[in-house]
């Protein structure tokens, strides 16, 4: 589902990327297959510096599909930022692949928060974070944080993901699980 970003997989991302509904949402935006090439060759000599984290979202035949980040690591913590190609929107992977990169992140990585700053205007992006049983709107609990997103203008929503609270989702998820099978038996 996840794998390191290669500089063979940018041409099809770049395709997938420049879609009007997927182009306005993605922080580094490349204007042509050669610029996307460069970007991604950058953000992984950023990731060997410990700037970020980057990965491939990979469909299940194994075909790139888009991207997931974490931008601007400080402290145990970044920022978010995922976007899928329009052939793949609505079909579960943007689920599938933050439940992934969760896992790296919090158990393998040491990320202890999660930050996910959405445009108010993406409609798509803050309904897919109202849904994550574990994600928090942090406008009002991180102040601080929500006015260094918004210096212009209050143009994002900010939302924030914890390991203690992904981590008891995780306890719950497995809890219900069990007691399923259990009803079963």
């Amino acid at each position: 589902m996840l794998k390191k970003r290669d500089l063979q997989e940018a041409p099809l991302l770049f395709e997938l990327m420049k879609h009007p509904d997927v182009f306005p949402f993605v922080r580094h935006k490349a204007y042509s297959q050669e610029e996307f090439l460069f970007l991604t060759k950058q953000m992984m000599e950023a990731e060997e510096r410990g700037e970020l984290i980057s990965r491939t979202i990979l469909d299940e035949w194994g075909n790139p599909i888009g991207t997931i980040n974490l931008y601007d690591i400080e402290n145990h913590s970044g920022f978010l930022g995922t976007w899928l190609g329009k052939p793949y929107h609505g079909k579960g992977y943007n689920r599938l692949a933050k439940d992934a990169f969760f896992q790296e992140l919090f158990y393998q990585l040491g990320i202890e928060t999660i930050y996910m700053r959405i445009r108010k205007q993406n409609i798509r992006s803050l309904k897919a974070a109202e849904k994550l049983p574990y994600a928090l709107k942090a406008n009002e609990t991180r102040p601080h944080l929500y006015q260094s997103i918004n210096k212009e203008a209050p143009v994002y929503d900010l939302f924030e993901i914890t390991k203690d609270l992904y981590t008891l989702h995780l306890l719950r998820q497995q809890s219900h699980d069990d007691n399923e099978e259990a009803m079963k038996a």
